[in-house]
């Protein structure tokens, strides 16, 4: 009776998990908790305790076609059960398990922008980052800082799976990492170090080309995209992959009439789209319904992974620095429909996937472009100039509509941290960029289409 009696004062702790919130279509919030149990936990509601949903169970999806051999390659495995529940509007407290979980804003006004978070192993290109060494890979560092700045919620611009293929023996920077596209992969790349910022608000999860089909896409569907998981979607049979490898757009209001427009484009490339692709005709699609939604408020930021109106760097083999221009295969089936590549109600553009921090404002009918693509993943180090020389532009256009103009152009190239937005009116927005002590390392601000920061380059 004595053992019962404490037994029922001292129950078992619940199992370890991860919990997080993710914003979909119109703001609708979706609470996430990923957990080794045999069946989903409740989650509690304002006092009001309901059984969360299975999303995905506990599996072992057969190996498909991804970019390694087979023999770098192995079946994702995923021993958790994935359970949610749609937070009601006007929703006042949730828990789960004891754990309070953070809860959506009508108006936000501190907004963390973070990009390329993973920490890159991948035999093709023999990068091989050390992601036992919290200086070479920070991300856990970028996380904490930017929970400790207090946002109403975090942006992730996409790109958070990077552990694609097995360290080679003998090297320490990496040695015993998980890697494949399974749940070790993604909770030592991304679930685990970003815990903090996890915990301090909800998310919006935009996709990155590292989670498309063939790399970390079942990951993706199964864990951050905020609609349902359909079968045939969720990237486990390469014959669907011309449906796992695109959505459509949503929009999630922000307040003072604003929405911030979420875009797919995991599946392009730099390479190009041109007609009779399946990437074009997605593409073009897409415009279509980014159109329609950016139609239903005067001002709207884009959030892409890939910039259309950034600029990057590289280094040829004589050692001559070329300057590269934005997606080739957005500017494409987007330049299509449009010579200007968006509509006027866009205001900014948010981006990750060239792996440093910029801005870049025009004199042209073009919205601003930042990109945050500087959060964890081995950075860019090619540098890029102060000012770009006459003519060159991320976007050459297309007739009849002139190339986007550079008027003002900002840069951190191989620095790690992380970017933030503070509104100060409707059209408004103070930004900040913050290294990895949580020091402010540039200044900017947003009016409209237009932005200028304070210094040109960060040193």
């Amino acid at each position: 009776m004595l053992l019962a009696g404490c037994a029922a004062t001292n129950p078992l702790p619940p199992p370890d998990f991860t919990s997080y919130v993710v914003l979909g279509e119109y703001g609708a919030a979706v609470a996430r908790v990923l957990i080794d149990a045999p069946a989903c936990p409740d989650i509690v509601l304002n006092q009001r305790s309901q059984p969360m949903a299975l999303r995905a169970p506990a599996q072992t999806i057969p190996l498909r076609g991804t970019p390694s051999a087979p023999a770098d390659s192995k079946p994702a495995e995923f021993p958790l059960l994935t359970c949610e529940a749609t937070l009601p509007a006007g929703t006042a407290s949730a828990t789960v398990l004891g754990r309070k979980l953070p809860l959506p804003k009508a108006e936000p006004r501190r907004i963390v922008v973070i990009g390329d978070t993973g920490c890159r192993l991948q035999k093709s290109s023999n990068s091989w980052q050390a992601c036992n060494d919290i200086a070479q890979y920070p991300f856990a560092t970028v996380a904490a800082q930017a929970a400790a700045w207090k946002p109403d919620l975090v942006i992730h611009v996409g790109d958070y799976h990077y552990r694609e293929n097995a360290c080679p023996e003998g090297n320490a920077g990496c040695a015993g990492s998980p890697w494949g596209y399974g749940w070790d992969a993604w909770d030592d790349d991304f679930f685990a170090p970003g815990a903090k910022l996890l915990d301090a608000a909800p998310w919006i999860m935009a996709r990155g080309n590292h989670e498309n089909c063939q790399r970390g896409g079942q990951g993706y569907w199964r864990f951050l995209d905020p609609r349902p998981l359909l079968k045939g979607r969720d990237c486990n049979a390469a014959a669907d992959d011309n449906t796992g490898n695109y959505s459509d757009p949503y929009a999630v209001p922000i307040g003072q009439a604003t929405q911030l427009l979420v875009l797919d484009t995991a599946n392009t490339t730099w390479k190009g789209l041109k007609p009779g692709d399946v990437g074009y005709d997605k593409y073009r699609d897409l415009y279509r319904k980014l159109d329609a939604l950016s139609q239903q408020a005067p001002r709207n930021i884009g959030i892409a992974h890939h910039p259309l109106l950034g600029m990057g760097a590289d280094r040829k083999p004589d050692g001559s620095i070329v300057l590269l221009p934005g997606d080739a295969g957005l500017q494409a089936s987007f330049g299509s429909l449009n010579p200007l590549l968006f509509t006027p109600a866009i205001q900014a553009m948010l981006s990750g996937h060239v792996h440093l921090w910029q801005q870049a404002s025009f004199s042209s009918q073009h919205p601003s472009q930042f990109i945050a693509g500087f959060a964890g993943t081995s950075e860019d180090i090619v540098p890029l100039p102060e000012t770009l020389p006459p003519g060159v532009t991320p976007a050459p256009g297309v007739t009849p509509a002139p190339g986007a103009v550079v008027e003002h152009f900002s840069s951190w190239v191989d620095g790690f941290g992380f970017m933030t937005m503070e509104r100060r009116g409707a059209d408004q927005w103070d930004i900040e960029v913050h290294d990895l002590q949580g020091k402010i390392r540039n200044r900017c601000q947003l009016d409209g289409r237009r932005s200028v920061c304070d210094v040109a380059q960060v040193k």
